[in-house]
């Protein structure tokens, strides 16, 4: 028996567990029996095949303890140790034909061993597989069953990859809309800037306006003031004997009056 195998606790350990899971699928199939339900049943097969994925890793990992410790052990009890992994895997084979046969029951075609693709048309019945499985060698089950490990884990290695790159390109879009954010921020700022100084600019023109408007006033007055004193120092110098126009203050008297002034100067003396 399985219990009378000289193990090491790491491996007692994983094969414990690996029968745990076994009495669990049984039961669950027990229970599954007496479910009428299609959707509860559903339920139960997706319980069912959580367990088996468990039990895979679980084998996967017995397998590989028992690599690491077949130096130290004798060739008679790697032959057990070797005979009870196949039986475990045969075992597990024949879990994974019966959810495969409830499967078919419920209607559903897309059935692979631990999820690992869809069925295509052709594909072997539950039934098939049992006496192909019962047809091979232990050895064979061993291989093909580490083959189709290895599947999986290359299958979910790509989809790790894929949410990476995912992930990546969401980081690097992040990034980029934020730098082309605060860009328009800045264009933002500038025009602000642009504008208010347009509207100072505006400003400092219609007062500069009204200045220039001011200043033409008074040098049009001033001018129209020069203009009216030169037109009345041409009318006295044209016409002197004109007595309607005032003499201007400061401005010299007429020639003929500056005449007779010296002929009496030259009288007195």
């Amino acid at each position: 028996m399985a219990s009378n195998l000289p193990m090491s606790p790491q491996l007692e350990q994983i094969h414990g567990e690996i029968r745990d899971h076994f009495r669990a699928l049984a039961n669950g199939f027990q229970r599954l029996d007496k479910i009428k339900d299609t959707t509860r049943q559903s339920k139960q097969l997706e319980e069912l095949t959580e367990k088996m994925r468990e039990c895979k890793r679980l084998v996967k990992e017995f397998d590989r303890e028992l690599k690491d410790e077949e130096g130290r052990n004798s060739p008679e009890v790697n032959k057990q140790l070797n005979d009870e992994k196949q039986s475990m895997i045969k075992e597990l084979n024949s879990y994974v034909a019966l959810r495969k046969t409830y499967m078919s029951t419920l209607g559903n075609k897309k059935v692979e061993l631990f999820d690992m693709g869809a069925g295509v048309s052709g594909e072997p019945t539950a039934e098939e597989n049992v006496q192909v499985a019962s047809s091979m060698s232990n050895q064979e089950l061993v291989d093909a069953g580490m083959k189709r490990m290895d599947e999986t884990d290359q299958a979910i290695e790509r989809s790790k990859q894929v949410v990476e790159q995912t992930l990546e390109v969401g980081t690097q879009t992040a990034a980029n809309l934020k730098g082309q954010t605060d860009q328009m921020g800045r264009v933002v700022n500038h025009l602000d800037t642009i504008q208010f100084s347009i509207k100072k600019a505006s400003q400092l023109v219609k007062e500069i306006g009204r200045q220039v408007a001011t200043d033409k006033c008074i040098m049009g007055f001033l001018f129209l003031i020069v203009c009216g004193v030169v037109a009345i120092i041409i009318v006295k110098i044209v016409n002197p004997n004109n007595k309607d126009i005032r003499d201007i203050p400061g401005l010299a008297p007429p020639a003929q009056s500056r005449k007779l002034l010296y002929l009496r100067n030259q009288d007195y003396m």
